[in-house]
């Protein structure tokens, strides 16, 4: 067995730096009235000596834990198989950590899970949430709320408890599914279709508003309910296929439903984009250029809203108590054009 070499001490930087106590904590804790000269000499003491501030003693000074907690209102099956979840985390990550705060990841499976992260979040532990994936009877806003813990919402709110002063970050969903079924009309397309995601996320109602504002007077049987997953838009498609033999056009809630309904056009010897144009919703590129043939499809950046929901709590967290929430944030998207239509 090798000894562990003691942790350098407080102490021990305050004699390296040739200053006092209080002086050293002061710097490392983020203090002022401190002159530069003496940060400069504390500094290269800290970085000499390897040392690591000890966290409960700064939160103590700071009141801050530089921990923030990131809920997902999702299984751990679905936030691992689908690369939405992991482009927003990358992004809420690469802010936190620029910024020398940690992620804690809080997945919820069930009521027992929501309950487990309601204490968490209550127990001081974190300075803030950011939270996404809420479906519309998600009880997580309302134990948020009740934890007192500053938080920005990833999506547009969609809960009726009267609350409108929260911070969130979404993208123009409406508008984005509004281009992306006025480009498959343009295509001359005139059946229409369009494969929901789960219609309990503010998200899916969106590009479906979106999908009606432009087709508003069409056949009802070419809206088929889906829910986000490949399996759902195989079983969305099929269905599809068997009510409405002579539809034309796709437009999928998100590439992962298109890339399930494609398979299905293929099992059925419906060529793409020559008999039915697909259109889908994210653009994540190891789905959308990977399927066949590559997918057009409305881009939203998904990586930049982690990163803006994580901005704007840092921030809010930053002017204290006492600061505005942060109002919330719609980021436009795009139309790539592909193959697929």
């Amino acid at each position: 067995m090798t000894e562990t070499a003691p942790r350098p001490t407080l102490e021990a930087v305050a004699a390296r730096a040739g200053v006092s106590r209080a002086t050293v904590s002061r710097v490392v804790n983020g203090g002022d009235g401190v002159r530069e000269p003496l940060v400069e000499r504390v500094r290269r003491a800290v970085e000499e000596l390897g040392y690591v501030p000890n966290q409960a003693a700064r939160s103590l000074v700071t009141r801050r834990h530089d921990a923030v907690a990131v809920v997902v209102a999702e299984p751990e099956t679905r936030v691992f198989a689908d690369p939405f979840f992991a482009l927003q985390l990358r992004g809420i990550s690469k802010e936190l950590t620029a910024h020398d705060n940690q992620l804690v990841l809080l997945l919820t499976e069930g009521r027992d899970d929501h309950a487990r992260v309601g204490r968490y979040l209550a127990g001081g532990h974190v300075d803030g949430a950011l939270v996404f994936s809420l479906h519309l009877d998600d009880p997580l806003p309302e134990l948020i709320q009740r934890a007192g813990v500053p938080t920005v919402f990833g999506g547009r709110p969609g809960w009726s408890d009267g609350t409108t002063d929260v911070g969130y970050v979404d993208s123009d969903n409406r508008g984005g599914a509004r281009e992306a079924v006025r480009h498959l009309v343009g295509l001359g397309r005139t059946r229409v279709a369009h494969i929901t995601g789960a219609l309990d996320q503010t998200s899916a109602a969106d590009r479906l508003d979106g999908y009606k504002d432009v087709m508003g007077d069409a056949d009802p049987r070419l809206v088929v309910r889906g829910d986000f997953t490949p399996a759902g838009g195989e079983r969305a498609m099929r269905e599809l296929l068997d009510r409405c033999p002579d539809v034309d056009a796709v437009f999928a809630a998100n590439d992962l439903t298109a890339s399930g309904a494609l398979r299905v056009l293929r099992e059925r010897g419906r060529r793409v984009p020559e008999d039915v144009a697909v259109i889908g919703f994210d653009d994540m590129l190891p789905v959308a250029e990977q399927t066949d043939p590559p997918l057009t499809t409305v881009r939203q950046d998904i990586e930049e809203m982690g990163r803006l929901m994580a901005r704007l709590l840092l921030r809010d967290l930053d002017r204290g108590s006492g600061g505005a929430t942060p109002a919330g944030v719609v980021l436009p998207t795009t139309l790539i054009r592909r193959a697929s239509a």
